[in-house]
């Protein structure tokens, strides 16, 4: 037999800190990176280390364990090879100004381009006005309308003189058209004195009236060559004027970016469209600043605005985290603006997203997050194949209107993504999008634990102190940092184990820090440490209290002391969101003529739940192999877990299942002061479960609850004997010898600690000894069958 009783220092891993230098986080050098990750760690590096596209990140793990704290500190520390980082400006497409084109320059040079081009607005909406306001300008131009008021006036008289010599008079009418009028010696003609006149004189009139209205027509298109002449020569004067002002300053600004081709040729556009529209800068009505102000921008040309989309002051690695990845803040948008009642937009209005901010660098974002909002996802799948950034209008998709908005050029993408997502989340990214796995090659996998070693002890002090340093705490004793760490492992469930769940450890600290600042300590302390952990339990262990408040009124039926037939005291665990706690629970067995079934009424009436099923099959199994080798049992046996009105999942119970039927089948009393817990395969080997601590803390308090005896304990799988980080009030009853706890290997052992007699080993027949417990089942089945 390999039954064992543990004593008082295999229940809880006391964390010693003998490699600590130090008495306190005082002095103890905070932890740079997240302990434990080098998984993830590695996988980082290998896909920031790959320029080529479709290797970014996916992050997995449960919230909580720094994911995003250890990226942001890797990322921030570590030496990136070199980067082409670029200020991104948008600029007027002078040849379509609904496709605006893209300045690429290098970081910090938007801004001065920008500043330089506004400067050279308000230079020239100075320097304009007064070149066409000025004696030299007036002179030139009443030159040129006097030569054509000349020209006009000449031609005139010279078409009136000819009229004159044929007894004809030019006139203007009322309206302002020429006339022809016959002329009766010096007067004319009216229309009593024409009709007077013979038919022949009439139509010499008319016909000549004929002629000098050929004459007149020919004049007037004379007349309208000289004015488009005179048009184009003020035109070429207006250029004359505006070139003479502006070349200087273009010239010069085309100097001071000489090195950047780009700049060069906006330039060059710049310079000739301001002079084919120079009377935006003689706006007399002030409709341009008015514009501008239903903008909300400065009072210039918006027409020669430089909109700086991206500035970067240095080339330092742009690291961006997205909060709230929605369509806008991710691709960026065009704004729109009101002017007197019409809505209207510009290359001006057009707004950066985060990925244009990020670009050159990496994103952070939360999977869920980016899931959730509509379009970005597919939008964000587009961006990374094609490489580049378009402003498409996302209204423009989703309501398949054809309003008149902008086009601008893209911009090249070269970034990084990293999601931030649980394995959930990766599943079914993976299973349903087969993009997914092309454009999110590399998954970094947090690791939720990690190895408990003297090394790592000292590592998560350290992590400890970097906590207690970034916050500003109160320092960490000795006691107060193994107190935490020995609580880390009782998150794990394990003694070899120390979580990696970096904000639970984080809430614990602040609010132990809290506690230690009301009893006015200088530092935090072990009892402080252990007050905030009962204050956290206090929160959440309503529903505990009202469990256990009913073994304390008898309304759960639960013995502690004494022997009873087909009667055994499992251990389960009940869980809400934020807290566990074990529960006793009784099961019992009956039996009566049959033919081998075993009844699980938690099955039959569908609360219990597939694993509870496959437990009860297996040790229906064991049992079989154990009494029916040579006759089918003749009982039928029937199980349940008392007072059970919920589901019943898990094979935690199978064990104790198994010591009922076989109490019933031998009629020999199993101890009512003993619990058992764990599960147990086809040939009755036990098997490790989860909740170990819980259970055996919950049936220690129930025992408290109906009355304490020395005799008290539990039976638990030897595999779990790693799991056991048990309550100090646990660990010193069982060190006073007042409560107890077994390992055992078989579910024989088991029945021998509950029953007080050997289980007993069949012989090469099949049967068993009669003082043994099978042997006494054994003889009862046989008398069932005769």
């Amino acid at each position: 037999m390999t039954i064992q009783q543990l004593n008082a220092a295999q229940l809880y891993h006391v964390a010693e800190l003998e490699q600590l230098p130090c008495k306190s986080t005082k002095e103890l050098a905070p932890i740079d990176e997240i302990v434990g990750q080098e998984r993830a760690q590695k996988a980082v590096e290998f896909a920031m280390s790959i320029k080529e596209k479709g290797y970014n990140i996916y992050a997995i793990g449960r919230n909580g364990l720094g994911k995003r704290t250890m990226i942001l500190r890797y990322l921030s520390r570590h030496k990136h090879g070199p980067i082409d980082l670029f200020d991104w400006c948008y600029v007027a497409n002078f040849d379509d100004i609904r496709v605006p084109r893209v300045l690429k320059l290098p970081c910090g040079v938007g801004q001065a381009f920008r500043q330089d081009i506004e400067k050279l607005m308000v230079k020239l909406m100075n320097a304009i006005p007064l070149a066409f306001d000025n004696e030299l300008y007036f002179s030139r131009a009443e030159k040129l309308k006097n030569q054509l008021a000349q020209k006009q006036q000449d031609e005139l008289e010279e078409i009136t003189r000819k009229a004159k010599e044929r007894s004809i008079s030019l006139t203007i009418t009322t309206q302002g058209d020429y006339q022809f009028v016959a002329m009766n010696g010096e007067e004319l003609h009216t229309e009593e004195t024409f009709d007077a006149l013979s038919k022949k004189e009439q139509e010499q009139f008319s016909q000549t009236i004929d002629e000098l209205e050929v004459a007149l027509r020919n004049m007037v298109r004379q007349l309208t060559e000289w004015e488009e002449s005179y048009s184009e020569k003020i035109k070429k004067l207006n250029d004359d004027v505006t070139l003479d002002v502006i070349g200087h300053f273009i010239k010069q600004l085309k100097q001071d970016y000489s090195k950047y081709a780009e700049v060069k040729t906006y330039l060059t556009d710049l310079q000739k469209d301001i002079v084919e529209n120079v009377e935006i800068f003689l706006d007399e009505t002030g409709e341009q600043g008015e514009l501008a102000s239903a903008a909300l921008d400065k009072k210039l040309p918006r027409r020669y605005k430089v909109n700086v989309l991206v500035s970067r002051t240095k080339e330092d690695f742009p690291i961006v985290v997205e909060e709230n990845p929605n369509y806008h803040s991710l691709f960026g948008y065009i704004e729109t603006a009101t002017y007197k009642g019409t809505v209207f937009t510009d290359f001006s209005l057009i707004r950066a997203g985060s990925l244009h901010k990020a670009n050159g660098g990496v994103l952070l974002m939360d999977a869920v997050k980016v899931l959730e909002q509509p379009y970005v996802w597919d939008g964000l799948k587009r961006a990374l194949r094609s490489r580049q950034l378009s402003f498409t209008s996302l209204e423009k998709e989703v309501t398949l209107t054809g309003t008149v908005s902008l086009d601008p050029e893209p911009i090249p993408l070269d970034v990084k993504i990293i999601l931030f997502g649980d394995y959930r989340t990766y599943e079914l990214l993976t299973h349903y999008d087969p993009e997914f796995g092309e454009l999110f090659r590399v998954t970094a996998d947090f690791e939720d634990e990690m190895k408990r070693t003297p090394d790592t002890e000292l590592h998560y002090a350290r992590f400890i102190s970097s906590i207690v340093h970034d916050n500003s705490m109160l320092h960490c004793d000795r006691k107060a940092i193994a107190r935490i760490i020995e609580h880390s492992s009782r998150i794990t469930g394990d003694q070899n184990k120390l979580s990696l769940h970096s904000a639970h450890i984080a809430n614990l600290l602040r609010e132990s820090n809290y506690v230690a600042r009301q009893a006015n300590s200088n530092m935090i302390r072990q009892n402080h440490v252990d007050e905030a952990l009962q204050n956290q339990e206090m929160r959440v262990n309503r529903l505990q209290e009202g469990v256990m408040e009913s073994f304390v009124n008898g309304t759960t039926l639960m013995e502690t002391e004494g022997m009873a037939i087909g009667q055994v005291n499992a251990l389960s665990v009940l869980a809400t969101s934020d807290h566990a706690f074990g529960v006793p629970n009784r099961i019992t067995a009956t039996t009566s003529y049959g033919d081998g079934d075993i009844i699980d009424i938690e099955r039959s009436v569908d609360l219990g739940g597939s694993i509870h099923s496959k437990g009860v099959m297996i040790l229906s199994a064991y049992l079989s192999s154990v009494f029916g080798r040579t006759a089918r049992v003749p009982l039928t046996t029937t199980i349940t877990f008392e007072q059970s009105y919920g589901g019943v999942d898990g094979d935690s119970a199978s064990m104790a299942e198994f010591c009922a039927i076989v109490s019933a089948f031998s009629k020999q009393p199993n101890r009512q002061d003993i619990a058992i817990t764990g599960s147990m395969n086809q040939f009755g080997e036990s098997q490790p479960i989860g909740g170990v601590n819980e259970k055996i803390e919950g049936f220690f308090d129930v025992c408290g609850i109906k009355g304490r005896h020395n005799t008290q304990g539990v039976i638990i799988p030897r595999s779990n004997r790693h799991n056991l980080m048990l309550r100090a009030d646990v660990v010193k009853a069982v060190e006073k010898g007042e409560f107890h706890i077994w390992t055992i290997d078989h579910v024989t052992e088991a029945i021998e600690i509950l029953t007080g007699k050997s289980a007993g080993v069949a012989t090469d027949d099949g049967s068993y000894p009669v003082d043994t417990i099978f042997g006494l089942a054994q003889a009862k089945l046989n008398a069932l069958r005769k």
